[in-house]
């Protein structure tokens, strides 16, 4: 096997690799700080589409992590950048919060709740009744079903939450319509990412917490992953999956001193 080409380009999850909740992990700034020191391509991906790169950036900052807000990538931009390239300047109904509403508006889309192209489901603390009804009937109606991620549930200190995969279970539930996620596990959120950055995949690794998510569509888009067990995914389980990674870390400090050496 011929010897695979210097790493040139880091993706890398958030929540489970960089923090829990808002706790920073161990060895999460210097490998960031490493990140920018050494002048290679790095973005920070998430499912989470409740917050604007900006927020992300403040909220991380908080926890001693300094991660510029051009180096953030959620699945509510890769959702904006999809719609974008399949219809310019649509129109969408939208249920999610400020980084969904904010990253469609970017792109030039109209946010309506009259015969929009889309209806468009994001993560959000406050769902109401009246708007998954108007979503279900805009969607029956003809309106494409789009939502950000199929995450089911979501971490909170008082336990776990509803996410945006089951209010889309809802919606399917009650149409017969199944969304397009674009988030994770879907490699369309890698290669949006890759396609910012002006990135080779044969040049990217992703790091994350999850085989099922992060693994996947790293593995699917063509990149070298590193699972770290500092989250969702124990050692233990590794084997029950038809993948593998790459590689696997203890936490994201090990894998500092692979950023220096620009191969795994």
């Amino acid at each position: 096997m011929s010897e695979r080409a210097p790493v040139r380009t880091w993706l890398t999850d958030m929540d489970g690799v960089l923090v829990h909740e808002e706790e920073p992990i161990p060895g999460a700034a210097e490998f960031v700080e490493t990140l920018k020191s050494s002048g290679l391509e790095f973005l920070v991906l998430t499912n989470n589409s409740i917050y604007t790169p900006r927020d992300l950036r403040a909220r991380l900052l908080g926890s001693g992590i300094d991660i510029p807000e051009e180096r953030i990538w959620t699945s509510a931009l890769a959702t904006a950048q999809f719609l974008a390239d399949q219809r310019p300047h649509g129109t969408a109904y939208v249920v999610g919060e400020a980084g969904l509403t904010t990253a469609l508006h970017d792109v030039g889309y109209v946010q309506t709740d009259r015969d929009p192209d889309y209806v468009v489901l994001g993560e959000t603390r406050t769902y109401s009744f009246e708007a998954i009804t108007r979503a279900i009937r805009l969607v029956e109606g003809g309106a494409r079903f789009i939502a950000t991620n199929p995450d089911p549930s979501g971490p909170s200190q008082q336990g776990k939450l509803p996410a945006t995969g089951a209010v889309a279970a809802l919606i399917t539930a009650a149409t017969g319509r199944a969304p397009y996620f674009v988030g994770k596990p879907n490699a369309l959120m890698m290669r949006s990412a890759l396609d910012r950055l002006e990135a080779h995949s044969a040049t990217t690794v992703m790091i994350g917490d999850r085989m099922d998510t992060d693994v996947v569509s790293g593995l699917e888009a063509g990149l070298r992953t590193i699972l770290v067990l500092t989250g969702s995914t124990p050692r233990a389980h590794v084997a029950n999956f038809p993948y593998q990674p790459t590689r696997i870390e203890e936490s994201i400090a090990d894998v500092v001193p692979l950023v220096a050496e620009g191969r795994i």
